[in-house]
């Protein structure tokens, strides 16, 4: 692992056992927070309380400057224990570090010390009619005093329901304008969430009317694009649903026996193939996952290509080996409380967050298609 440079730096595997050590106790819980679709707040204190939010700030604004590598990792264990937990992070760290990453000065203090202090943060990004283009808002702000004013809807807000601040864009004179924004009476939740998947994250519809954006919490132009928490984490989302999908997969194949013989289920060449692709597949997508990671911790551009690269490999192995626990179990996985039918409807959340695996392939191969090929490192 120490000379492995895709591998996260030896001296931040605390941080991973700290992750492994919670994932345990999140594990035992997350059944029974699919049929409930109960917030998980406990298991977002418990990581904050660990350090684990903090860490990810930059050194300077009193973080451990965890690299990318380490939060892939992080982000994976969590997944595999608690899938809702880990979404409901990976989009609370993205808006808070985020925020703290591109604001001037005095509100990035601002941010860092309002996440040290234990304080919620959500992505509120997507539209209702805006599909994968969450980057590119369509609903506009207006001008005040003071700032600018919102009304709107932002929907997929997961922790939405516990959060301080939201990370929000909006045109403003006709281009896409980051803001951060404090929790006011302005801002109501709209309680839609009836999901068939990460049913406990949460992800609810907001309702913005006549908030205000003000300028001085507005992110200015950034010199030069950076990596980001959401794109790194989403194919972590996957890989962690995948792990758990594979694991039980496996336990389940090696306590199954056939009748009349009692020959076990693990015994079948058919079955050992099936697992052995899976296991590949697997393998393969984590691969590519952190090279990712490691092309964030180096600032290469070459990250933004494969953030998307990373995430269709990754939607595509957690689908299929959730649908291969489903196979292998037969009717035994298709009912409660085996957790083959919860795996599938995970997987397919993390397909549809945005960008999906058909909009990353039309995006890709539009780009493959064009004569200029600077784009690619």
């Amino acid at each position: 692992m120490n000379d492995f440079p895709l591998a996260p730096p030896a001296h931040e595997q605390r941080w991973l056992d700290v992750a492994r050590e919670l994932a345990a106790g999140f594990a035992r819980t997350a059944p029974e927070r699919d049929v409930t679709a109960e917030l998980p707040r406990e298991n977002l204190e418990a990581l904050h309380a660990a350090g684990l939010d903090a860490a990810l700030l930059p050194g300077e604004l009193g973080g451990r400057d965890l690299s990318y590598r380490s939060y892939g990792e992080i982000v994976r264990v969590l997944s595999g224990a608690c899938p809702a937990t880990a979404c409901i992070w990976v989009m609370h760290i993205g808006a808070a570090v985020g925020l703290a990453q591109l604001s001037a000065p005095d509100m990035a203090r601002y941010y860092a010390d309002e996440l040290i202090a234990g304080r919620r943060f959500a992505n509120a990004l997507s539209e209702p009619t805006g599909g994968n283009r969450f980057l590119f808002p369509s609903q506009a702000a207006e001008p005040v005093e003071g700032g600018f004013l919102f009304s709107g809807a932002k929907r997929f807000a997961s922790g939405c329901e516990i959060a301080d601040h939201f990370l929000v864009n909006v045109l403003v004179d006709g281009e896409p304008a980051f803001f951060g924004v404090p929790r006011d009476d302005t801002i109501a939740l709209n309680p839609m969430w009836d999901s068939m998947g990460l049913r406990a994250s949460r992800s609810q519809q907001l309702e913005f009317k006549g908030t205000l954006l003000r300028r001085e919490h507005r992110c200015p132009p950034a010199d030069r694009p950076r990596p980001n928490h959401i794109a790194a984490g989403l194919a972590f989302l996957s890989l962690g649903l995948a792990d758990a999908a594979l694991a039980e997969t496996i336990a389940f194949a090696r306590r199954r026996t056939l009748p009349p013989h009692g020959i076990p289920l693990a015994d079948k060449e058919t079955v050992q193939v099936k697992i052995a692709e899976a296991h590949v597949r697997l393998e393969a997508a984590r691969a590519y996952a952190q090279k990712m990671t490691l092309h964030a911790d180096l600032l290469d551009p070459a990250f933004f290509e494969s953030s998307m690269v990373a995430k269709v490999l990754a939607n595509g192995a957690a689908r299929e080996i959730s649908a291969l626990g489903l196979e292998t179990a037969g009717g035994n996985g298709y009912v409660r409380p085996s957790p083959f039918e919860r795996f599938v409807r995970d997987a397919w959340a993390g397909h549809l967050m945005a960008m999906s695996p058909e909009v990353i392939h039309a995006t890709i191969g539009a780009q493959l298609l064009q004569e200029d090929q600077t784009w690619r490192s």
